[in-house]
């Protein structure tokens, strides 16, 4: 079974934030998204059942090669970073597109794996997004997952209520960190990690187009101001201490 795990690399929720030029300031205490963890132990530990090889695949900067290395520690066999300055600031549709084309580039893939959400953005979107580019089932929020060579089938606990799905593969799974318990990787695992293969893809690569420029917002022309309400009219307002009776309050004044 070849699965792709998708991560990603994230500033530490532990550190010190800051904003420059309208953008959050990354690669200084980024770490790998401590939910996408869950995700790497999901497909590792399906693979240790079924052999097969795991594929750690994220879109960031240069510097989220530092979170395949982490994957790679953990046991997935081998990473492939996309990388380009035009991602920068791309919306969950437009990194869904570039992740689709780096998995349909890997080829031959049985099972894509992600976490629940990123803890530096946390819409929980990509799941469905990359599902819907990959024209894949989805079966997202696993509390559980167990897979074959046919299919895969999922727990997913919401409240009190479990429901138990399952697909047909090539599939996409979103694991939470209630589905399992990430291993802590030994000395011969973090050395084992340094020779595994790590590639790094661009747009091009990928044959993928620079997004377009941004849409240029334009302020809406200015609104005329409202024309004063006819007095006894819905809307009018009458000075303070006055009163304008309505048609059936003069109806009832009429007979008295």
């Amino acid at each position: 079974m070849k699965i792709v795990v998708c991560i990603k690399h994230v500033p530490d929720v532990q550190s010190e934030r800051r904003i420059e030029d309208a953008r959050l300031v990354r690669g200084e205490d980024d770490v790998l998204n401590e939910l996408d963890e869950n995700a790497v132990e999901a497909a590792v530990s399906l693979v240790e059942e079924l052999d097969g090889e795991v594929v750690a695949l994220t879109m960031g900067p240069e510097d989220a090669e530092d979170a395949i290395r982490r994957a790679l520690q953990m046991g997935a066999d081998s990473g492939v970073v996309v990388s380009d300055d035009e991602l920068v600031g791309a919306d969950v549709v437009a990194t869904a597109r570039v992740l689709a084309a780096a998995i349909e580039r890997i080829g031959d893939v049985d099972l894509v794996v992600t976490g629940m959400a990123s803890l530096d953005a946390l819409t929980s979107m990509l799941p469905g997004a990359l599902a819907a580019a990959l024209g894949m089932p989805a079966l997202t929020l696993a509390s559980s997952l167990e897979a074959s060579a046919e299919g895969v089938t999922i727990t997913r606990t919401t409240g009190t209520l479990s429901e138990v799905l399952s697909a047909p593969l090539p599939a996409l799974v979103s694991v939470t960190d209630q589905a399992n318990e990430p291993r802590y990787p030994n000395f011969a695992a973090m050395r084992a990690a340094k020779k595994k293969p790590v590639d790094t893809w661009d747009l091009e690569d990928l044959g993928l187009e620079p997004r377009p420029a941004a849409v240029r917002v334009i302020d809406p022309p200015a609104r005329p101001a409202p024309s004063a309400p006819t007095p006894g009219r819905p809307g009018a307002s009458s000075p303070p201490g006055s009163w304008t009776p309505s048609s059936s309050e003069r109806a009832l004044l009429r007979r008295i």
